[in-house]
């Protein structure tokens, strides 16, 4: 059996963190149901795989979301009022932003204003796609229900998002690792031997002397090198805020081997499962493509997205421009046609989310698998050259004491 960290809510909302011991992920959240305890997230825990949660004053995450909207379902089914239940949530929020948010969503319902319109005020913390739920809870008498697909919502998204996270942070750790380790032999472990190869004497091998010339610079001139540094990451973060340069990466992204299909899967993932929770709630359709298009993250999912608003609003069905940009595969495209066929569309799109979120996983697996071996050889195309450049003249000067 292996040990399964946990954060859960018990039946009066309240947060409980703990760790629980089972065969599986499955049966960790079956026991914990047993126990009278909703789960948000039941993970592994490890020191690379735990998501940071220091939230004194930062972004409000989706994982953060998916618990207020829980709690807040769990404590309006006993029957709280909504003003009652936003001060206990108030008082239980850990994120200070998200504290204040519920401070003045609370003020403004007090009031008079609804709890969709008072949310709205802050939609730096509540996203519009939590805000119509909200919305549409509010008109239907289903508040609960809404919060329930919410927080469902946001566990999903929660998830894809560490993964995704969790895969690329092995990679950078090492090339964090490498870069130190070459700037510390070319500063540190060069110049030591270089008095050596000057006593020697002798032509000095061209991959010794191109080192050696890399060793000087970095010691003698640092300050040009540090400023290309500062000018050239400045210039691609000025040029990435840009359209040409945000569509210039983000095309860059999606047609990178391996990485790039993980992208794709992740933002069919987030479409299929926003579109199904906000139709199953009655929100339009355009209404539903235009919050998706805005909570997608590359520029050139999000240009496809827009335009196929524009296309759905001159009455074209949604399938056939997502097809036509070439851009999501054949599945999300033919399942969005049969949804719309037969008048089922929040059902495939909620199975096409969970089609996705499995091959998301799939996906970082197989990135995370091709990653770690490319690392450990750039770090050997970095560092065994230098080896070599030191190495060349030292196993020269010993040829010369032998035969000498």
């Amino acid at each position: 059996m292996a040990e399964f960290a946990y954060v859960a809510v018990d039946e009066s909302g309240k947060q409980k963190k703990g760790t629980i011991e089972a065969n599986n992920v499955d049966q960790a959240r079956a026991s914990l149901k047993g126990q009278g305890l909703t789960p948000i997230s039941v993970d592994v825990p490890g020191a690379l795989n735990k998501e940071i949660s220091i939230n004194i004053g930062g972004k409000v995450k989706s994982s953060d979301l998916a618990l207020f909207c829980k709690q807040f379902e769990s404590i309006l089914h006993a029957g709280v009022t909504v003003i009652q239940a936003l001060q206990m949530l108030e008082d239980q929020a850990e994120n200070k932003k998200l504290h204040e948010a519920l401070t003045e969503v609370r003020t403004l319902v007090e009031k008079g204003d609804t709890l969709a319109g008072a949310m709205s005020t802050r939609d730096d913390v509540f996203p519009k796609i939590l805000i119509h739920m909200v919305e549409a809870g509010e008109a239907s008498g289903s508040l609960e229900t809404s919060l329930n697909r919410m927080s469902v919502h946001f566990e999903k998204d929660s998830k894809i998002k560490n993964m995704v996270t969790q895969a690329m942070i092995y990679p950078v750790v090492l090339l964090v690792v490498i870069v130190a380790v070459v700037i510390i032999m070319l500063v540190k472990v060069v110049p030591s031997f270089q008095e050596t190869f000057d006593s020697a004497g002798g032509q000095l091998p061209a991959i010794t002397l191109a080192v050696v010339a890399m060793s000087n610079f970095l010691i003698q001139k640092w300050p040009i090198f540090v400023g290309v540094v500062f000018v050239l990451v400045v210039g691609i973060r000025t040029f990435m805020k840009t359209e040409s340069g945000a569509q210039f990466f983000g095309r860059l992204i999606i047609k990178l081997p391996v990485f790039g299909d993980m992208v794709i899967k992740q933002a069919c993932a987030r479409l299929a499962r926003t579109m199904s929770t906000l139709l199953a709630s009655g929100i339009p359709m355009v209404g539903a493509i235009e919050i998706v298009a805005k909570i997608m993250t590359n520029r050139i999912v999000q240009v496809v997205v827009e335009d196929a608003k524009e296309e759905v609003e001159r009455g074209v069905p949604l399938s056939q421009p997502l097809e036509q940009s070439g851009v999501f595969p054949p599945l999300l495209c033919h399942m969005t046609q049969i949804g719309e066929e037969t008048g089922n569309l929040e059902e495939m799109l909620e199975k096409v989310a969970d089609y996705y979120d499995e091959e998301v996983e799939r996906a970082t697996q197989a990135v995370s698998a091709i990653m770690e071996p490319l690392i450990i050889i750039l770090m050997a195309c970095l560092v065994v050259p230098i080896m070599l450049a030191i190495m060349a003249p030292m196993m020269s000067i010993y040829s010369m004491a032998e035969n000498a």
